[in-house]
């Protein structure tokens, strides 16, 4: 199985993109292979709005004074 070890949204000429990291894993849990790394554009404009909503999070719950 995939197991997603991280991820971050970025802001890109294309637009905005999620890259992120897993590892897979075998059915006993020895790991196959780590580090393993994609990326996509956001298309999608739900996930747009949860991108916004993250980061409206972030700026109101951690950069105010």
């Amino acid at each position: 199985m995939k197991v997603l070890t991280s991820f971050i949204a970025l802001n890109t000429g294309e637009g905005e993109r999620i890259s992120f990291t897993y590892s897979e894993v075998g059915e006993d849990g020895t790991i196959i292979s780590q580090n393993n790394k994609k990326n996509f554009l956001v298309l999608n404009k739900d996930l747009k709005n949860h991108i916004s909503e993250i980061k409206k999070y972030i700026e109101d719950t951690h950069l105010t004074e």
